[in-house]
């Protein structure tokens, strides 16, 4: 799996905009492996999407980095009710400093 991620985005719209110029200009993205998933509200997950600086008592300082075999170490963030997912690689923050979009 792969995605595009990226760094100190400040919230969904930036990043949505983001990924679609990274597409067009032919960016692959890195692959990803998911350690944990957090399953959100409507509300708090459009709370969470609208500020990614905002420190979130979900994401531990252990989560995130880069596995052994080169892949992102990612939190899966779902919005349970419109099924919309967003990876977060924090690098040892407790706020999503790398976003990216998953797609199915």
């Amino acid at each position: 799996m792969r995605a595009i991620f990226g760094r100190k985005i400040g919230d969904l719209t930036e990043l949505e905009e983001l990924t679609e110029q990274a597409i067009k200009s032919g960016q692959q993205g890195q692959s990803y492996c998911v350690i944990k998933e957090v399953l959100l509200g409507d509300d708090e997950f459009h709370s969470f999407a609208n500020d990614f600086f905002d420190d979130q008592p979900w994401i531990t300082e252990e989560d995130g980095g880069v596995s052994e075999s080169r892949e992102v170490r990612c939190i899966r963030v779902i919005n349970q009710d419109t099924g919309e997912k967003i990876l977060v690689n924090n690098e040892g923050y407790t706020y999503a400093r790398y976003v990216g979009i998953e797609n199915d």
